[in-house]
């Protein structure tokens, strides 16, 4: 039986009023469509896969999500299979690699991370959204809603994280993988156009929020004592944006069926499971 997999989700779900709606009126509704991660869970279960949604702070640390995720990770083991399979989309890569590196008792459970448009480099949107007023922001609404997470998106904080993870990431046994995708700018959603001015300036292509380089990561994690662990960087079969990539199609893709441009990204996920064992 393969190990279970958990979607990890990004910082800030679009989806947050749905699932609250769902939980008033519907409790016991499976609303995949209205996910976060459209329609994938009920695909990979209709392939034989047992998947988790994470739920996890809106706009949080990277600590704080890390810490989180891991709970839910120990509720999902702690009765049954001893490891989960992760696949994290954008800011819940992040949080994953973080709760591996940070929770000691947390790299025993989990067999392999997949990430799809994390910045593993940061993203220089993020850089500039905080010096132009974001990291203002976050302080004044301190008090409000913690929105830390957007912090731990900068290059600065990322960077600094790769550093001191590289020894354990090199070493421990976790199977690393990533995924990577980008899209003309006609085609990404228009509110993502100043995001992808921003990147395309400096970094090039990008899925509207994080530049391709940031998302593949590296190709190769060293350690100190000369051990070396391959991170498998693949790319996505098709164009996306960072939204199209959790299963969402929308209106500039229409030079594409709808239908068979969803089919053809929940199939990503099906390739990872299978991948994954």
């Amino acid at each position: 039986m393969p190990f279970p997999i958990v979607l990890a989700q990004g910082i800030a779900r679009f989806d947050v009023l749905t699932e609250k709606l769902k939980k008033l009126f519907s409790p016991g509704a499976d609303a995949d469509g209205l996910h976060y991660f459209r329609n994938i869970k009920t695909f990979l279960e209709s392939n034989g896969y047992v998947v988790f949604h994470s739920n996890v702070s809106f706009a949080g640390s990277v600590e704080k999500r890390a810490q989180e995720l891991a709970t839910q990770i120990d509720d999902i083991v702690k009765n049954g299979p001893q490891k989960v399979h992760i696949i994290g989309h954008s800011m819940g890569g992040l949080d994953a690699r973080h709760m591996i590196v940070d929770l000691p008792t947390m790299v025993d459970k989990v067999a392999s991370l997949t990430t799809i448009g994390t910045p593993h480099l940061g993203t220089v949107f993020a850089d500039r959204a905080l010096e132009h007023g974001g990291n203002e922001l976050v302080r004044a609404f301190r008090n409000i809603l913690d929105l830390q997470g957007f912090q731990d998106l900068s290059t600065a904080r990322c960077d600094a994280f790769n550093q001191r993870a590289m020894e354990a990431e090199a070493t421990n046994p976790v199977v690393y993988q990533t995924y990577a995708s980008h899209e003309k700018k006609s085609r990404v959603l228009p509110f993502l156009w100043p995001s992808w001015d921003i990147i395309n300036e400096s970094k090039g292509e990008s899925d509207g929020l994080v530049p391709v380089e940031s998302q593949e990561w590296r190709a190769e994690l060293t350690a100190s004592n000369g051990a070396r662990k391959a991170v498998r960087q693949k790319q996505f079969p098709v164009p996306a944006d960072h939204l199209n990539q959790v299963g969402w199609w929308d209106p500039g893709d229409g030079l594409f069926d709808r239908a068979a441009y969803e089919a053809s990204i929940k199939n990503v996920y099906l390739e990872i499971a299978q991948s994954a064992g």
